[in-house]
């Protein structure tokens, strides 16, 4: 690849500092988020599984003999290795014989099933998550604000200048594709509405050669849509499709179904915190929903910058899980982690980054800069709860995420503000 060309990601740092120490490092990701691309960056040799080429040539190469395949310069990247599940064990096999770091890099847009796998690879093969394009990645933050150093309480407060609401908007029909960068927005919602298409028309059955009813994944996943960042229940989301298509799905299927859009990267959901074993607070325990990207909740519900308008309460869903994705690809940048809190008091937060040294920070995300006193106070009742409980940690910070602020500060009671469009990892 022409590496003046390459638009650098946050996971590169990663994956330099995975090979130095592992034998391979596996990418996995949602199709079209860069992982190839990204990975070609770090390679020196290339075998692409999934190339049609000569009749998918490589593909029954790699199923006669795996370890054919593992032949070129180091490291060498192995695309779509889940087509062929036996590349596993034998990129594991080669790393054992010669104990060497950085040997291979692996790329997958799906977890498949255990068959024809027989070892784990812990220990030579570490796995990494990749997203699609942050906003700073795709240079739509200025960057002028670092997560890490707000976890830690250390921001100098500055102005970042006015955003525009049809700004929001399109970056969250747009999506973070690599593909989408640069194109008016007419064009860009084309790539998530046919990434979905060719995900559940294609690659559903070829996860595990079972035949499934796309009709009603469809409409499972317009219901998952329409409660994007929101704890919906399973029950809820059948008695969704029902009401919607009139269709009848038991709970069995919905589970089954979910299970393989987590495989197949379409979903990423957001785990609850919790604060304590010892502590009192009893907390809920139910992931929060997303997508991989909030272009697909949009997709599927055929949203357009007029529709959004007109619907600010789904906006307001919306340009959550926007920042809820980058939030995500920051913290995991210095090993930090990102959860949601619910308590059977009513109490939420929206985003809770806990750090690797065990301390946390907790966030309220506001699309307008005139809800930002609101969470604010949200904020500093939470936090009085936790130190009013003994046994609880309080957050150590406490930050708004906003949308239409033009400044970067932190207010007299404490709470940090941030537009997400000022941020980086």
């Amino acid at each position: 690849m022409d590496q003046k060309n390459y638009k650098r990601r946050i996971i590169d740092e990663q994956i330099t500092e995975y090979l130095s120490v592992f034998g391979a490092v596996c990418i996995e990701g949602p199709k079209w988020c860069g992982k190839t691309w990204t990975s070609s960056y770090h390679s020196k040799s290339a075998i692409y599984i999934g190339d049609p080429a000569n009749n998918f040539q490589n593909r029954t190469l790699a199923q006669l003999s795996p370890e054919l395949v593992l032949n070129g310069e180091m490291p060498r990247l192995i695309d779509e290795w889940q087509e062929v599940p036996p590349i596993w064990d034998a990129v594991r096999h080669k790393v054992d014989q010669s104990q060497e770091k950085g040997q291979f890099i692996l790329t997958g847009s799906a977890t498949p099933n255990h068959k024809g796998i027989l070892h784990s690879g812990a220990g030579r093969i570490a796995k990494l998550r990749m997203r699609p394009m942050s906003l700073y990645e795709s240079g739509d933050s200025s960057g002028v604000i670092s997560l890490q150093e707000l976890c830690s309480g250390a921001i100098t407060p500055v102005l970042t200048g006015e955003v525009a609401l049809s700004d929001i908007i399109q970056f969250i029909i747009r999506g973070g594709w690599p593909g989408s960068l640069g194109l008016p927005i007419e064009q860009a919602v084309l790539l998530p509405k046919e990434y979905l298409s060719a995900v559940i028309d294609d690659d559903v059955y070829r996860i595990d050669g079972i035949k499934r009813d796309t009709s009603k994944m469809r409409l499972l996943l317009r219901s998952l849509a329409r409660n994007e960042s929101t704890t919906v229940t399973n029950r809820t989301l059948r008695n969704d499709i029902k009401a919607m298509g009139d269709e009848d799905i038991d709970a069995n299927t919905v589970t089954a179904y979910l299970d393989i859009f987590k495989r197949l990267f379409i979903t990423d959901n957001q785990p609850p915190f919790s604060v304590g074993m010892r502590s009192s607070v009893r907390i809920k325990q139910s992931e929060k929903r997303h997508f991989s990207d909030p272009s697909l909740a949009c997709a599927l519900m055929k949203a357009t910058p007029s529709t959004l308008l007109s619907d600010l309460e789904t906006l307001g869903f919306l340009f959550e899980a926007l920042c809820e994705r980058d939030l995500k690809i920051y913290a995991e940048s210095f090993g930090a982690a990102l959860y949601h809190y619910q308590d059977y008091s009513g109490k939420e937060i929206d985003a809770v980054i806990e750090l690797p040294d065990g301390q946390w920070c907790a966030f309220e995300i506001k699309l307008g800069a005139n809800q930002i006193d609101v969470a604010a106070e949200s904020l500093l009742h939470l936090q009085k709860d936790f130190q009013d409980d003994q046994k609880g940690k309080p957050p150590a910070v406490l930050c708004v995420i906003c949308g239409l602020t033009n400044a970067a500060y932190r207010r007299p009671d404490g709470v940090f503000v941030v537009p997400i469009t000022a941020l980086k990892n």
